[in-house]
């Protein structure tokens, strides 16, 4: 499938997919949305530490972003994202996040991100770890590990697979007690399909460009 890099309106890269008109992160800017559903609907409800499943790790702006928090905060962070087909690294060097993000001290970090090796943990500092897991949504089982779910895959327009009842459970499931989910999305299949595994599903206003987004929490 064809690929292409475009810049998105806050200035920072995505790739986008001609054939299915989709990009990695939203057209309106990437580093924008990434921030206001997984940084200030997510990841700001917690305290230290803190352990983080990434559905869709593909250019590792989320990792890199919540590794940049974790700096600021002192946070400390276990990240695990899951990605079944790798972004391309020829690919990686043309996105433009550390320039964007005035992180230009942190862009080895970026790049030391996507150079670890796959399922094996990397730890990138004393508060800051990465374990990048090649592997489709449907395969993952874990049980009750984790506190926040970025759940980023392709939208429900190109690939309704990903945001099926299956999948849901599947999240639920991984997630602790109290746990929490965010996604960009807000269409009513995905909350019928997230309220039937489970969760309580809370719409919030979404980032630049989309009006809203889901927060979803484990019961307990």
């Amino acid at each position: 499938m064809k690929r292409e890099i475009i810049k998105t309106l806050d200035g920072s890269t995505t790739i986008r997919l001609p054939e299915w008109d989709e990009c990695y992160h939203s057209k309106h800017g990437a580093i924008q949305e990434a921030k206001h559903v997984f940084i200030k609907n997510g990841l700001s409800l917690f305290n230290d530490p803190i352990s983080i499943l990434e559905i869709g790790f593909g250019t590792g702006l989320n990792a890199f972003i919540t590794f940049l928090e974790s700096v600021q905060k002192q946070q400390t962070i276990d990240y695990v994202g899951v990605e079944a087909y790798p972004v391309d690294p020829k690919e990686i060097l043309e996105m433009n996040y550390a320039e964007e993000l005035e992180a230009a001290e942190y862009e080895s970090v970026f790049k030391e991100m996507h150079l670890a090796e796959w399922d094996k943990k990397t730890v990138i500092n004393s508060q800051f770890s990465l374990t990048k897991r090649k592997q489709f949504f449907h395969e993952i089982n874990d049980f009750e590990i984790f506190d926040l779910i970025y759940f980023d895959a392709f939208g429900y327009r190109v690939q309704p697979e990903l945001w099926s009842t299956e999948i849901f459970q599947k999240m639920y499931n991984s997630l602790k007690p109290h746990g929490i989910l965010v996604t960009y999305a807000a269409r009513g299949v995905v909350k019928r399909s997230m309220i039937e595994v489970g969760f309580t599903v809370e719409k919030l206003a979404g980032p630049p460009g989309k009006r809203e987004m889901f927060r979803a929490y484990k019961k307990v």
